[in-house]
């Protein structure tokens, strides 16, 4: 007989409670769920990437309504529960009552709003929720002022998203460094440097006074006297257990609600678990040990048992370009000694903690590697006396020589935890690598490991090496180049939350090995920031390959291709004479028809380009980027004008898309078909992008190639109108410049993030007009026709040849 489960909570804790519930025990609890916001699950922790804009809100939901439609789960959302009768074991909602067998309360905590004059003004916020996120989004804009009270991780996570936003940032501490909590002072005054260096002000040992404002926020007073401007104000200064439910229901309550090692309250029907609950007179604030407390209960509730037994855990800073990792106990104390490693010139600070023959705390900054080898020491409390002298170094210098760089990850246990976020050990991982996991995607996929801010990566991949063995495709996430350690993801990523605007600042602040780059990586570079800030950045000629460069084709023989656009593969008698006279002028010895309906004129000297460029400029054509990492054509059939089979004006949508699309620089070629009928004479269905044209609308599918790799398109979307088409496809490649790797074709770039995500992002409206806003604003910048640019200042494209790019090229 089915019984009846109510929870109170739709946080981390219960959601990872029902997920393995319902793996557990299928069928065996019809589930009724009550959120006081008004939605599911989603992953608090990502929160600050949200913050910061390097993520959205849909990228960090762990249960959409069709996973709760599919374990028959009744939502409840945006309702407060107002009581609890737990003698008729009835819980009351504000729109009515529901009868429970077992209740679950994960109510979470509440922030503690320190009570100063002025706390109750607009514009005070906490940070908890998905709310408190909006609220800082929206005062966020350059020219705005923000403060947060508190120094510890929410605070400093907060910071750094108003930040990335271009709001200048004030922090208020108390103490006389940033998270005292998990940090020593050295390694304080390390990461107060690097929050520095993003324009954040720190004000360390400052006692709040006030907050200022008539109507709303407008300054922060301190004891000292100073006074900080703020259109904003985030109060991070710790949470408090929300118990004033199992309060009001009479529920033994300490500081948090009392639960034994079986996450069971005073009452036998009621269980409580996450930031809400106490054991053995211990509190709860970090995932790992929320996600062991849902492990147990939905334990118990299977019928199994299983008992609670909390672990020590590890803090890491979730604000990009910052590592930071503290783990165990890093006071000083009698008895106890500390090594020490320092390399200021690269920001690294290492301290180790030392009590007897046991490592007992550790704090590192700048380099966090071996984290995890270390805080498995602690939590094992190993005997680590053969090892001290070169303990500081890791484990790829135990015993004093250089060992296998895996010999760390081969020593942690199963359970040892890999993903902070969430709450993925080792066994988990090598669980799915050994039931067909062999890449670091399906691996994701699978166990979410390293799905969220991406830090345990490295991590996550030398498990798949241990597992794998030979089998595994070593690097296959590998630097950009040689002139650095990061990836292309993660230079994309810093470039946006650091605020990064020109080569030079990437390569200082990123910390680039080779000065100035080479020409493998200033391209990509040079595309990123051209992606990412195109009001700000001006695109570096000398940082593009040849062909871009001179805007033609070179050949073999050191001449050039040259391909006028012709919008749709439409041409006219006034275009054709142009490109005749054009031949004949400058004796070209080969006119070619292109696959991609255009005419070539092949084998043009260098010296003639300017004046072939102007030729065709004043006969209104413009060029037909044949030679960029960008729009090429739009292959279009005649559609409905002369074919009795079409069905839409094909080739009207097609010059309609490319007038819309041109100049669009992207991270490799970008090809499109429109074809008018599902006969598909324009060979839509093998282009980054298809239109098959059919009575009922426009059939959209992506991802498709013909050359190397040959790839039937699939499935995007299915429209009415053109204007949604166009609407369709210009978000989805604005999706596709925000996202790709450099020189990834869109298929290589679905493959990696999934179809789902880019149907589910170009789908969503509000997604979809922030897309759209972006493409406009960079095509103001750049859609121009560098043919007409440059044929008026010839000097600007002539011989200035670049040694780093002719080297690679």
């Amino acid at each position: 007989m089915t019984r009846k489960l109510v929870v109170i909570g739709a946080g981390m804790a219960s959601g990872r409670m029902l997920e393995q519930l319902f793996e557990h025990a299928p069928g065996e609890w019809d589930v009724t769920l009550f959120n006081a916001e008004p939605r599911g699950n989603y992953n608090r922790l990502m929160l600050s990437p949200v913050l910061s804009g390097d993520k959205t809100y849909d990228q960090i939901v762990t249960h959409d309504d069709d996973w709760y439609l599919a374990h028959g789960v009744t939502c409840r959302f945006g309702e407060s529960v107002t009581a609890i009768d737990r003698e008729a074991q009835v819980v009351h909602g504000k729109n009515g009552p529901v009868e429970y067998d077992a209740l679950v309360i994960a109510t979470g905590s509440a922030p503690f709003i320190i009570p100063l004059p002025g706390h109750k003004l607009p514009g005070v916020v906490a940070y908890r929720d998905l709310e408190d996120t909006n609220a800082m989004i929206e005062a966020s804009r350059p020219g705005t002022s923000a403060v947060v009270i508190g120094g510890g991780l929410l605070g400093l996570e907060a910071a750094a998203g108003m930040a990335a936003r271009g709001a200048e940032v004030t922090v208020i501490h108390l103490m006389g460094h940033l998270m005292e909590r998990q940090l020593d002072p050295a390694a304080g005054y390390l990461l107060q440097k690097d929050l520095e260096k993003r324009g954040i002000r720190i004000h360390c040992t400052g006692a709040t006074k006030a907050i200022l404002g008539t109507d709303r926020v407008e300054a922060v007073a301190l004891e000292d006297g100073t006074t900080y401007p703020a259109d904003l104000v985030c109060m991070a200064v710790g949470i408090r257990p929300e118990t004033r439910l199992a309060n009001d229901a009479g529920l033994e309550v300490a500081r948090g609600i009392t639960v034994t090692d079986q996450m069971r309250t005073s009452d036998p029907a009621i269980f409580a678990l996450g930031e809400c609950v106490e054991h053995d007179g211990q509190l709860f604030g970090l995932v790992a040990p929320l996600y062991d407390q849902a492990k147990v209960l939905a334990a118990t509730l299977a019928g199994t048992d299983a008992a609670f037994k909390p672990v020590q855990t590890a803090t890491k800073l979730k604000v990009t370009g910052c590592d930071l990792f503290s783990a165990g106990d890093f006071a000083d104390g009698p008895g106890r000694e500390d090594i020490v490693f320092r390399d200021p010139g690269r920001g690294i600070y290492k301290r180790l903690i030392l009590e007897g023959d046991r490592l007992i705390g550790a704090v590192m900054y700048g380099d966090t590697a071996d984290g995890a080898w270390f805080f498995d020491k602690i939590r094992s409390g190993a005997d680590i006396s053969v090892d001290r002298d070169t303990l500081i170094f890791g484990p790829a210098f135990v015993g004093g020589a250089q060992a296998d760089p895996l010999a760390a990850v081969a020593a942690l246990p199963p359970e040892a935890e890999i993903c902070g976020c969430n709450g993925v050990c080792k066994g988990t991982i090598v669980t799915a690598i050994q039931g067909g996991a062999s890449t670091l995607d399906a691996v994701r996929g699978l166990t979410k490991a390293s799905a969220s801010c991406g830090t345990c990566t490295g991590l996550v991949e030398q498990v798949m090496a241990l597992t794998l063995g030979d089998s595994f495709a070593a690097n296959a996430n590998p630097p950009m180049c040689k002139c650095t350690d990061h990836t292309h993801e993660d230079v994309r990523r810093l470039i946006k939350s650091m605020g990064l605007k020109s080569i030079p600042a990437v390569m200082q602040d990123l910390g680039w090995k080779t000065v100035g780059g080479c020409a493998s990586c200033r391209p990509a570079l040079n595309y990123y920031l051209l992606a990412d800030w195109p009001l700000d950045y001006r695109d570096d000629r000398q940082s593009r390959f040849v062909n871009e460069r001179n805007h033609a084709n070179i050949q073999k023989d050191g001449t050039y291709s040259v391909v006028p656009r012709m919008w749709g593969g439409v041409t006219t008698s006034t275009e054709l004479r142009a490109i005749a006279d054009a031949a004949d002028r400058y004796a070209v010895p080969l006119i070619k028809v292109t696959g991609g309906q255009r005419i070539d004129l092949l084998g043009v000297k260098k010296e003639d380009l300017p004046a072939i460029w102007s030729d065709f400029n004043q006969a209104g054509m413009v060029s037909g980027h044949a030679y960029a990492k960008g729009l090429r054509t739009v292959k279009t059939c005649v559609g409905t004008d002369f074919c009795r089979f079409g069905t839409q004006d094909s080739t009207g949508l097609g010059i309609r898309l490319e007038k819309l699309l041109w100049g669009s620089w992207t991270p490799a070629k970008v090809k499109l078909g429109v074809s008018g009928c599902p006969r598909n004479c324009a060979e839509a269905t093998c282009k980054d992008i298809g239109v098959i044209c059919v009575d009922s609308g426009f059939q959209i599918s992506v991802a498709g190639a013909a050359g190397m790799d040959v790839r039937e398109t699939v499935p995007l979307l299915t429209v009415e109108t053109e204007d949604e088409v166009c609407d369709m496809i210009a978000a989805f490649v604005q999706l596709y410049r925000e996202h790709a790797r450099y020189l990834h074709r869109i298929y290589k770039w679905v493959d990696k993030v999934g179809l789902d995500w880019c149907r589910d992002q170009v789908a969503d409206p509000d997604i979809r007009a922030g897309l759209l806003a972006r493409f406009q604003l960079s095509q103001s910048v750049y859609q121009t026709d560098p043919w007409a640019e440059l044929a008026a200042r010839p000097a600007d494209w002539a011989p200035v040849a670049d040694l780093r790019m002719r080297a690679a090229e």
